[in-house]
């Protein structure tokens, strides 16, 4: 049971997990914590939270739990504010889509209360923000990523794991290097080639012609250039080395591409597209298996 969770960030992630806890009946009390007073305020409507605060430092006195669920580029912030008044007991998370650069922001600010810490990385993020996006079932069936610390206690870990799994979300561990590796590739860059698109689409003279004509193929390839613009500039700039080593591949294939289709090399163009087709068909009847 957590008598006190305080969310650093109301949104998607940190309001979908406290309605998961309150559903298990598994915390007394939530509090949200944010910049945005209009989204607190419905996030108390939505019982999302059960009390707001703009004040991260007076949020934290007496939790036990506390999930720092901002863009990354606001966590140090954050950390630095509620240093001095954690429980000695209280144990801190946070749901960051990278994680070397937030391992390094817990040693700056919360080097003194590494036993407790255990960074973090639910894998279910959406182009939807704000208390209003929060939902029950968010987490159910998708995968949540520790990422613990050696100072971390063995007890801190499998007690968030615990949470999380009352959340219905399958959990794993592995360093920040390997995390960061893995998300540049499959999340990070994908985001980024969708933002690049976008931005080369809207340089074309007959663009709003374009846009009339866009259907579903355009609709499932940029969904995701939505999302929010300050996570994902956050986000580029904190795992740059592993995500700019990708986005090289990337142009390494463009540029093949570009090669295929200026010889007119119907063969090798065939086998160009169906190498990936064969991969991202054989992908997904794996990933129809596992739910």
């Amino acid at each position: 049971m957590v008598r006190k969770l305080v969310l650093l960030g109301t949104g998607l992630i940190g309001g979908s997990f406290a309605l998961a806890l309150k559903r298990m009946r598994q915390v007394e009390h939530v509090v949200g914590v944010g910049r945005n007073l209009a989204n607190l305020e419905r996030a108390l409507e939505l019982d999302v939270i059960d009390s707001a605060c703009q004040d991260a430092a007076q949020a934290v006195e007496g939790a036990d739990l506390v999930l720092i669920a901002t863009p990354v580029g606001q966590m140090g912030r954050l950390m630095q504010a509620i240093a001095p008044v954690l429980a000695p007991d209280c144990l801190v998370t946070d749901a960051g889509s990278t994680k070397g650069d937030v391992v390094a922001l817990f040693r700056e600010h919360l080097g003194t209360r590494l036993a407790q810490c255990v960074p973090g990385h639910p894998i279910a993020g959406s182009d939807l923000s704000g208390a209003a996006a929060a939902r029950y079932g968010l987490y159910e069936g998708r995968r949540v990523v520790l990422t613990p610390l050696p100072e971390t206690t063995p007890d801190a870990v499998a007690r968030l794991e615990a949470l999380w799994r009352l959340c219905g979300a399958e959990v794993y561990r592995m360093t920040p290097a390997q995390h960061d590796s893995i998300f540049a590739a499959v999340s990070h860059v994908p985001h980024l080639v969708a933002f690049s698109y976008m931005n080369a689409l809207l340089e074309r003279d007959n663009i709003d012609a374009c846009l009339d004509f866009a259907a579903t193929g355009f609709r499932d390839f940029t969904r995701i250039a939505g999302s929010h613009p300050d996570m994902w500039r956050d986000i580029a700039l904190a795992n740059n080395r592993p995500i700019l080593d990708d986005l090289r591949r990337n142009v390494a294939q463009l540029q093949a591409l570009i090669g295929l289709i200026e010889r007119g090399d119907a063969a090798a163009l065939t086998g160009f597209i169906e190498r990936a087709s064969r991969a991202r068909v054989a992908w997904d009847a794996r990933d129809k298996e596992k739910q």
